[in-house]
């Protein structure tokens, strides 16, 4: 049986490009582990791979979800579990993207049993998030549960709601439980090689600023007009992707776009800042690449750890 493949970086750090020159070598299929790229309506602003990159290899679980939909960690395993033991049942090698930590934390780790918290008052949190907006929450979360609220972004409010519900529900934190006993991985250690990606940050805060200006060029802004034309919920995970709100704020005329991309520009360097945190305390038994170029000599070195 093959060794999944796990690689795991920051946006804009050169993951999907890695991904699809490894996979050419160990004949692979890429599984999506990016909480965004779940979601079908924003393929160029959460940089999907592109039709002709899709087309090298199968990938799956890309664009699979509506931007109406709360897609969980625990949904996420769900999927990946089946196509992972399909994919090793084609004697080929799954390769798992992405830049969202806990998915791999769950995939290798476990996912805790969290209780749920009553409906209720998860929905009068929600109708906090939208009157109050989601910086004011996070100061609430970091009142009562500092380490959690170290941990989130201060704009995250899908995700400041979820552990001020659970905190609130249960009189723990959601990091509290997350450390507890949790059910078995998919991945056993055995079955799992990874590689998490740490470009030098000045790099990678250029790439994401040239990555955004080439999203703009490519159609970002209509995806964002068609978005906001459905009028869902704005607390919805995909209403929050990086740079959705800024480009929003500009269509209604509040801002300019220079504005919009300076911020959007911002916030993304700033969750890439926190995905390299979570990697240098979280990522266990990841292999650490700095340099992220593709080329042969590297390409060779990486791909020898599923090899082994």
């Amino acid at each position: 049986m093959s060794r999944a493949l796990l690689i795991l970086g920051p946006t804009a750090s050169g993951k999907t490009a890695l991904a699809l020159s490894l996979a050419e070598r160990l004949d692979g299929e890429i599984i999506n582990a990016d909480s965004m790229q779940i979601y079908r309506d924003l393929r160029v602003l959460t940089a999907r791979p592109r039709l002709e990159e899709e087309a090298l290899c199968p990938h799956h679980l890309f664009g699979v979800a509506d931007a109406a939909v709360r897609f969980s960690v625990g949904a996420w395993l769900r999927a990946a579990g089946p196509l992972i033991d399909a994919i090793r049942g084609r004697g080929r090698t799954p390769l798992i993207v992405g830049g969202t930590g806990l998915y791999f934390k769950a995939l290798t780790e476990g996912l805790a049993a969290i209780p749920s918290p009553p409906t209720a008052m998860t929905e009068a949190l929600r109708s906090s998030l939208a009157a109050e907006g989601p910086e004011t929450l996070h100061a609430r979360l970091a009142a009562i549960d500092p380490a959690t609220a170290s941990e989130l972004e201060p704009r995250d409010g899908a995700r400041i709601v979820r552990a001020l519900a659970v905190i609130q529900a249960t009189g723990r934190s959601i990091r509290a439980w997350r450390q507890e006993a949790a059910a078995p991985p998919l991945l056993g250690n055995a079955e799992w090689a990874g590689v998490a990606l740490t470009p030098d940050r000045p790099a990678l805060y250029d790439r994401i600023a040239a990555r955004f200006a080439a999203m703009l060029r490519e159609g970002a802004l209509k995806e964002v007009a068609d978005l906001a034309g459905r009028g869902l919920d704005p607390t919805l995970p995909a209403m929050k992707a990086h740079g959705a709100p800024w480009l929003m704020a500009h269509l209604q005329g509040l801002i300019s776009l220079t504005e919009a991309t300076a911020l959007s520009v911002r916030d993304t360097r700033r969750y890439a800042k926190r995905q390299l945190t979570w990697i240098a305390h979280q990522a266990s038994g990841f292999a650490r690449v700095a340099d992220v170029d593709l080329e042969g000599r590297k390409r060779a070195a990486i791909a020898h750890l599923w090899e082994q």
